[in-house]
């Protein structure tokens, strides 16, 4: 994969809404919902109006029935207009990094030069399916004509074709090779001789730095939002003050009940939320009079196998970080997505074993040790929540400000991706 060429791609702002626990679909909001109410604060403070964005780019993995193409649904929402073009990605977790990429490849080559793109998912509302033998039942009634075919189809139900598909676990389960994202982690887990006790501790270093990160008013990025009734939802609803190490060693394991390590308490939860970023073109930036962020230097994506799919940012952080002169110490900080604390922690052991990296990224020797003090600063999925389609967009976003409030330059986003994949993007700050 090449090096993205041509314009340089700035972003100018961008905003998030908290991220809400996982509840009943008659109480949570819609994916559209959030991220109209995350959309609507961040462009009424543009000197742009909304018509005059080229197009808007959104991540999503699950949108509902009522939200085909997504990203036009909530451009329309959003005020656009009906001349900005709209279009939505899906890589499972990295989509909305994938939006973001896309967006930086087309003003970089000169096809765009203002850009809505961002990440989405209400994964409360991920379905609850018929199996087929029910679907097929269905089928076969509505084509029944007569009385007597209609009596003879319902003879052909049975209760068991009643029991449910569970959309969002079998989301989460990789079809290729049969194992659940926490499965995975096991493996990794194992892999690297990572102990329960490892894992339980960053997992509450994850919910103490995103506290200490909402008590002092860090997470500016958070828009305050409302439901349609009312209600208001201004934090990160994941973060638990009185985690700790001896609370957590108290669960169960989540997925290998006999020998496992992952328990809920050390993998990231299941949330709702949306984040966005405007990127921009120096054209646009002089046209718009707009503040700059950063800058996306590079992004990279890359593949491994599926069973070990917590090491993508490892497969695909490596050559992006080579191809741009750099390293793991040269990076001022590093937004590695928590989808699991097995997986965080794997990807720094990789990196630090000589035999993987010569054997697996063909180096000379270790690739370097990543410094906990840089990495994921103020938390991450494990205490903020991982809404799949959104967690790629907030890494990015919240990294840029991390470098503005440490008077920074460079920083690292990266993320697993289930089915065997790594993204990662390069930001600069000047």
């Amino acid at each position: 994969m090449s090096k993205m060429s041509g314009r340089a791609v700035y972003v100018v702002d961008g905003s998030r809404s908290p991220y809400l626990k996982a509840k009943s679909p008659t109480q949570a909001m819609i994916a559209s919902d959030l991220a109209v109410k995350a959309g609507y604060p961040l462009l009424a403070r543009q000197p742009f109006s909304p018509e005059e964005l080229d197009e808007v780019i959104l991540g999503c993995m699950i949108p509902g029935p009522d939200e085909a193409n997504i990203a036009r649904v909530v451009s329309l929402r959003l005020g656009c207009g009906n001349a900005v073009t709209a279009w939505t990605v899906q890589r499972n977790c990295g989509s909305g990094m994938q939006a973001l990429d896309s967006a930086a490849r087309n003003i970089a080559s000169g096809r765009a030069d203002l850009i809505l793109a961002g990440g989405v998912e209400s994964m409360s509302h991920a379905p609850l399916l018929f199996p087929p033998h029910m679907v097929d039942w269905f089928s076969k009634m509505s084509k029944a004509k007569t009385p007597a075919d209609k009596a003879k189809q319902m003879a052909r139900f049975r209760i068991a074709h009643l029991k449910p598909i569970i959309g969002l676990l079998r989301g989460l389960t990789d079809a290729t090779v049969g194992l659940n994202m926490g499965h995975t982690a096991e493996i990794l887990a194992h892999k690297f001789n990572i102990s329960r006790e490892e894992m339980d501790k960053y997992a509450v270093r994850s919910h103490q730095r995103l506290l200490a990160a909402h008590s002092e008013g860090r997470l500016t990025e958070v828009e305050t939002i409302y439901d349609w009734d009312g209600n208001v939802f201004d934090h990160d609803e994941g973060a638990r003050p009185d985690s700790s190490v001896e609370k957590l060693a108290k669960l169960k394991p989540a997925f290998d009940r006999k020998y496992g390590k992952v328990t809920p308490g050390n993998s990231s939860q299941i949330t709702d939320g949306a984040a966005w970023l405007i990127l921009a073109s120096e054209k646009a930036i002089k046209k718009h009079q707009l503040p700059i962020m950063g800058r996306i230097v590079d992004c990279h994506w890359a593949g491994n196998s599926p069973r070990e799919m917590g090491l993508g940012p490892v497969y695909a952080c490596t050559p992006l970080l080579k191809r741009n002169q750099l390293n793991l110490q040269k990076v001022d900080y590093i937004e590695l997505n928590e989808a699991f604390a097995a997986q965080v922690i794997a990807c720094c052991r990789a990196w630090a074993d000589t035999e993987f990296c010569k054997k697996e990224l063909g180096l000379r020797s270790a690739f370097g040790e990543v410094d906990p003090n840089r990495l994921n600063v103020d938390g991450g999925a494990i205490s903020i929540g991982h809404p799949v389609g959104s967690s790629g967009a907030r890494i990015v976003l919240h990294l840029l400000h991390v470098l503005e409030q440490k008077n920074a330059k460079k920083g690292l986003a990266s993320q697993c991706i289930g089915g065997g994949q790594g993204g990662g993007m390069l930001v600069e700050r000047s």
